[in-house]
């Protein structure tokens, strides 16, 4: 089974995965490369979402970490860009922002977000949500 061979409480994170994190707060990318970072998770960080789509045309990655709250492109406008490709349907999407009220939420799920998280992020939380995200998106696509 992937990730069996994980020190519990260490690494949350045990699988082999690439993550793709979209914000435009340097310290929020900073945190999230150093507290989901693993010898198994590669996490690459981008400014904006213009930035963000341009690597997803570069590379594959296993999930997508978006922030509505951007200049220029917001999040959710990045996550409608998303889902019309068909070649990023079996992409989880992760919605982070520090809005929860229901107007933002519903936004969110309405553009395609496969879930979402509201700021501050708890990262041993997200970390675990990630696994999950990515386990049960893996096992629909394959049914």
């Amino acid at each position: 089974m992937a990730g069996e061979n994980c020190i519990p409480f260490s690494y949350v994170l045990c699988d082999q995965l690439a993550i793709l994190a979209v914000d435009d707060d340097p310290i929020q990318r900073e945190f999230c490369a150093v507290y989901l970072s693993t010898p198994h998770a590669e996490i690459t960080t981008a400014g904006s979402a213009e930035e963000g789509l341009a690597l997803l045309d570069q590379a594959r990655y296993d999930v997508a970490l978006i922030d509505v709250d951007m200049p220029g492109m917001n999040g959710i406008e990045m996550v409608r860009r998303i889902r019309a490709e068909k070649r990023f349907d079996d992409l989880p999407v992760m919605v982070i922002t520090g809005r929860e009220d229901i107007v933002s939420i519903d936004q969110a799920y309405a553009a395609g977000a496969t879930s979402f998280m509201c700021k501050p992020v708890n990262w041993r939380l997200l970390g675990h949500q990630i696994r999950f995200l990515v386990r049960a998106h893996r096992a629909l696509v394959a049914a």
